[in-house]
């Protein structure tokens, strides 16, 4: 890897790690009081365990060897294959993609906000990491599905899917939050925490290309572009549907754009990233509703924007890819001269993940319920979880 590409690659690095404490404040601000700094220990314990055990077995399982179809193997164990600092190309894609599955289990800790045992996720992280995301990961990044021709530059499908439709299976198994539900305590800190995804996001769908290159230029303008139409569009639909547009539908707007084009950023140019943008933003606007109507309570929306943004920009390369313009050998979307091979690609690469995640997840949850518990007691939920679980509060009125 050349320099400027190893810098590129190290930067971006750091941009995904700065992610997680984004997402933090977003779900924190979006969180009930009582609860924010259990949300933001939930988030930070995903970058205290998960990148130790993706130095220790997950890099290794999720890539090496290359060549494997289905799970990699122990080449990598802690690294050792990596035998001088002369690999600094290999040991920055390693850091690179660690902070991939740091931020992914964060993702989850937004649906399961104000009633899970901090021991149970706890356990949950790490298990989900190697029994869910490892084998995902690999077999959309080099594995089966992507050799067969499925598309996914910075983990649409790996990662927001995933993520997603995991989400959907944990509180399915946790059950509903006791008491009145109430708007986000802080919108302050949900817009901060915005910010900072957005800026992290540039990191994490450029910096996808392992390159300091024109790909990677056109991942950073997409990035720019999808989060900025997605959010229009949320706003506009909040306006023209409720009479008013709000600062959380803009937030929530700006994370299903950047979540729709992750999948795609490397991918399409020209006027797709605000297609796929003004897309997004109205299906993931009218997606988050979709819990009330069938009862599942996912506190704060992951699964209207990750798995429902996730699955809208996967699906819409079937469309928008365009190989001429990376100069790439991937197929072409069916704007672009293509026939429907590719979309069918994308259906079942995110069909296989899809069921593989809510079935595995659904496993998990339901042996943590039956052995150490999943949900806190009564008293503790309406307590809250700051005092009950870490004996720390966030405001001191």
């Amino acid at each position: 890897m050349e320099s400027a590409s190893l810098t590129w690659v190290l930067v971006s690095s750091a941009l995904v790690l700065f992610m997680t404490p984004g997402l933090a404040f977003f779900y924190g601000g979006m969180d009930r009081r009582r609860n924010v700094l259990n949300m933001l220990m939930m988030n930070f314990y995903c970058v205290l365990i998960v990148p130790v055990l993706w130095m220790v077995l997950g890099y290794s399982l999720a890539q090496v060897p290359f060549g494997n179809d289905f799970i990699g193997g122990f080449d990598s164990f802690l690294l050792g294959d990596i035998t001088k600092a002369g690999d600094g190309g290999t040991l920055a894609t390693v850091a690179f993609l660690g902070m991939f599955a740091a931020i992914t289990p964060a993702l989850i800790s937004g649906a399961v906000a104000d009633r899970m045992k901090f021991s149970a996720w706890a356990v949950f992280v790490p298990v989900w990491l190697f029994v869910v995301y490892v084998p995902i990961f690999k077999w959309v990044f080099g594995g089966w599905l992507g050799q067969r021709g499925s598309l996914d530059f910075a983990g649409g499908t790996a990662i927001h899917v995933n993520a997603g439709i995991a989400a959907l299976a944990a509180v399915m198994v946790l059950g509903k939050r006791r008491g009145e539900l109430s708007p986000p305590h802080s919108m302050p800190l949900v817009m901060i925490g915005t910010g900072i995804l957005w800026f992290g996001w540039f990191g994490f769908n450029a910096g996808s290309a392992l390159a300091a290159n024109g790909t990677a230029a056109q991942a950073f303008m997409n990035t720019f572009i999808a989060g900025a139409a997605a959010g229009l569009a949320w706003v506009t639909v909040e306006w023209l549907r409720d009479g008013h547009p709000t600062n959380l539908g803009a937030a929530s707007g700006i994370v299903a754009g950047l979540v729709a084009i992750t999948p795609a950023a490397g991918y399409v140019s020209g006027a797709a990233p605000v297609l796929i943008g003004l897309i997004a933003g109205v299906v993931c606007c009218y997606a988050v509703r979709l819990k009330n109507k069938y009862g599942y309570d996912d506190a704060l929306d992951v699964v209207g924007v990750h798995f429902v943004g996730g699955l809208v920009g996967s699906l819409l390369i079937g469309f928008f890819a365009n190989p001429a313009f990376f100069e790439g050998t991937f197929r072409k979307g069916l704007f672009y001269g293509g026939d429907a091979g590719l979309l069918l690609e994308q259906a079942l690469a995110n069909g296989v993940a899809i069921v593989w995640s809510f079935v595995l997840t659904f496993l998990i949850m339901t042996v943590l319920k039956k052995t150490i518990g999943v949900r806190v007691n009564e008293q503790d939920e309406y307590t809250g979880l700051d005092l009950a679980l870490h004996a720390e509060t966030a405001y001191h009125d």
